[in-house]
């Protein structure tokens, strides 16, 4: 049997959910680079941003508890034989907090499954 795949996508609440996922995470709690001048530009692949949202304590928390949830229920689909499996997450504008944690995930989770990573709408909001 072939292993299961794992498609982890960001993407941006103010262009729409998406519709075809199986695991959906907003993370709008988390602190927003946006807000400051000097990290508005940039985007979530950018290591300041991840540092800035991953590293808070609030990202540190999160990322955690994130990890250990995904692991079990991957684990779970896998046992019910899922063959693809699509994990989107969710900020306001898809381009610095869903970016940062979807590529730590990818990143993380990529060690055991294969993974598919793409940022929906990282490039629409350009400053």
């Amino acid at each position: 049997m072939a292993k299961m795949q794992l498609v982890i996508f960001s993407f941006g609440y103010k262009y729409g959910c998406p519709r075809d996922t199986n695991f959906l995470l907003d993370i709008r709690c988390l602190p927003n680079p946006f807000w400051e001048d000097s990290l508005r530009a940039r985007n979530g692949q950018d290591g300041e941003i991840a540092a800035y949202v991953l590293d808070s304590s609030e990202g540190r928390e999160l990322k955690g508890q994130l990890l250990e949830l995904l692991r079990l229920w991957l684990v779970q689909q896998a046992a019910a034989d899922k063959e693809v499996l699509r994990l989107a997450i969710g900020c306001t504008g898809g381009r610095h907090r869903s970016v940062a944690m979807t590529e730590f995930l990818a990143a993380q989770l990529s060690e055991q499954y294969p993974v598919e990573l793409f940022h929906r709408d990282m490039e629409k909001d350009s400053f």
